[in-house]
């Protein structure tokens, strides 16, 4: 019995989708249809649109994962310690002069290969 439950609301989430993509196709196709009609009017309808879009694809499984998972990522946003401003000064200073560094050992040895390889081939 469970799976004829599934089954249902599988086919009830199908058509929701196909709801939003019609809606979100409409949106762009009416935007580039009605070109001559003001850009406010063309942009107050689109984002309506894609609300009522979002407010669809919302009730389904997955955009009912999706928004669970978007509000977990907000507490776990919120437990981040973030570094002071004189530690990411100093990350930052450490990182390019660590590149400075590897830069400069690169460029030297690709100037002594050069040279081997001139004194090989006797260019």
């Amino acid at each position: 019995m469970t799976t004829n439950t599934e089954s249902q609301g599988n086919s009830l989430d199908i058509i929701k989708w196909g709801l939003v993509a019609i809606l979100l196709a409409s949106a762009i196709i009416g935007n580039h249809y009605f070109a001559e009609a003001s850009v406010l009017v063309r942009a107050i309808s689109v984002v309506i649109a894609f609300a009522i879009a979002g407010l669809i694809a919302s009730q389904t499984e997955k955009g009912k994962q999706a928004l669970t998972f978007a509000r977990e990522s907000q507490i776990e946003v919120r437990k981040v310690v973030w570094p002071t401003r004189q530690e990411a000064l100093n990350t930052t200073f450490i990182v390019l002069a660590a590149t400075a560094i590897l830069g400069l050992i690169l460029w030297g040895m690709d100037a002594v290969l050069l040279r081997i390889v001139n004194f090989i081939t006797g260019v």
